[in-house]
């Protein structure tokens, strides 16, 4: 069995056909795996889940609500909720040029000043990449 087996992730994502694909990749990982549509939902799935992690889209049907997602969840009085690690899964950075993080060029800002958040992948990232990130992100560790 995978690593993974127990591990339960939020896969918070407005298209169906992405969050079902997500699903059936991650359960085929082991994830047990809840789907949320909206930033709405998913803060309800945090409180009434519990997950151990959060795969996160921006982009949603009103417009770039991940990232109000985020800073809702960091300001969660619950510990185990605000410290949830949260990897975003995003098109937006390929379709708008929009920056969520330092080139490694880049000396203004350190990596993780932009949003808290553990990781950021694309959304052409591959299967592997995304189970890597998930697991280090599990782990207790920032890509």
């Amino acid at each position: 069995m995978p690593e993974a087996t127990g591990k339960k992730v939020l896969v918070v994502e407005d298209d169906p056909d992405a969050a079902d694909a997500l699903k059936i990749l991650l359960e085929d990982e082991g994830f047990a795996t809840v789907l949320a549509p909206d930033a709405k939902a998913a803060l309800d799935r945090v409180h009434s889940e519990k997950p151990d992690v959060i795969l996160l889209d921006v982009m949603m049907p009103a417009g770039t609500e991940g990232f109000h997602f985020v800073w809702e969840l960091r300001k969660d009085p619950d510990p185990g909720l605000r410290d949830l690690p949260i990897i975003v899964l995003t098109a937006i950075q390929a379709k708008t040029g929009l920056k969520f993080r330092p080139e490694e060029s880049d000396s203004a800002y350190g990596p993780y000043e932009y949003l808290p958040v553990q990781a950021f992948l694309d959304k052409t990232a591959s299967s592997a990449e995304l189970i890597a990130t998930i697991n280090k992100a599990l782990a207790g560790g920032r890509s």
